[in-house]
């Protein structure tokens, strides 16, 4: 019973990801001249083995960012083009803020979608502005922290009974979303994205492109959820 569970949780989810993960990190080691290897590893630093880590993160961030500007900008156009419909409705201020949420909103979809992953830089930045909102928009910050801190600790919590389900970003996404959403907003959007998820597992599974235990990114639900929400 225990070495079932054993290996199931130490089970590669997905075999190819994995493959190219190990590729590219051996092609980082040779570029900076660390002698690492596909076998035991044990003689190298921790200054080498980060510096390994950290470039490999630079190196998928400058990626990501060279494949953005087309799509990118198209998407981002499209959303400010009918944001600006409202601008006869909305005060200037409140605008200048839902643009840049729509912004980060779809910055995280395309991270989250092509990488897997949500980037603290692109983050921290997102949870300071929304923090900075607050005042600005006469909203209540009681009510905006307390989002933040219940929502955060709710998705870590379940990110340990899950074992690893739910993954890191999606953790801290949810908690700067409730800097800008309040608990009102941020539950609505929650909900939706699980409910968004969801149905987008069951299509997955159905058609064979995830298996049953397969790790399965959350955070461009929840995004796109909240996206939504502001076209409303």
């Amino acid at each position: 019973m225990s070495n079932t569970s054993s290996s199931s949780s130490n089970r590669v989810v997905v075999p190819e990801a994995k493959e190219a993960m190990d590729k590219f990190k051996m092609e980082i080691a040779d570029e900076l001249g660390v002698p690492l290897t596909n076998g035991y590893n044990g003689n190298l630093t921790s200054y080498q083995n980060g510096s390994v880590g950290g470039y490999m993160v630079k190196k998928m961030i400058e990626e990501q960012e060279k494949k953005r500007p087309g799509r990118f900008a198209v998407c981002i156009g499209f959303l400010f083009c009918f944001t600006m419909l409202e601008l006869p409705y909305v005060h200037l201020t409140k605008l200048v803020f839902l643009m840049i949420f729509q912004y980060f909103m779809v910055l995280y979809t395309w991270t989250d979608l092509e990488q897997r992953v949500i980037f603290d830089r692109m983050l921290i930045p997102f949870a300071v502005i929304g923090l900075i909102s607050i005042p600005l928009l006469d909203r209540v910050l009681t009510d905006h922290l307390m989002a933040a801190a219940v929502g955060g600790l709710v998705f870590l919590a379940l990110a340990v009974l899950t074992k690893g389900g739910i993954g890191g970003g999606d953790i801290k996404l949810v908690a700067a979303l409730g800097l800008w959403l309040g608990s009102d907003m941020l539950m609505t959007v929650v909900i939706a994205g699980i409910v968004l998820g969801g149905m987008a597992a069951l299509i997955m599974l159905a058609t064979g492109k995830r298996k049953k235990g397969d790790y399965f990114a959350y955070g461009p639900y929840f995004t796109i959820s909240a996206l939504l929400f502001t076209l409303l």
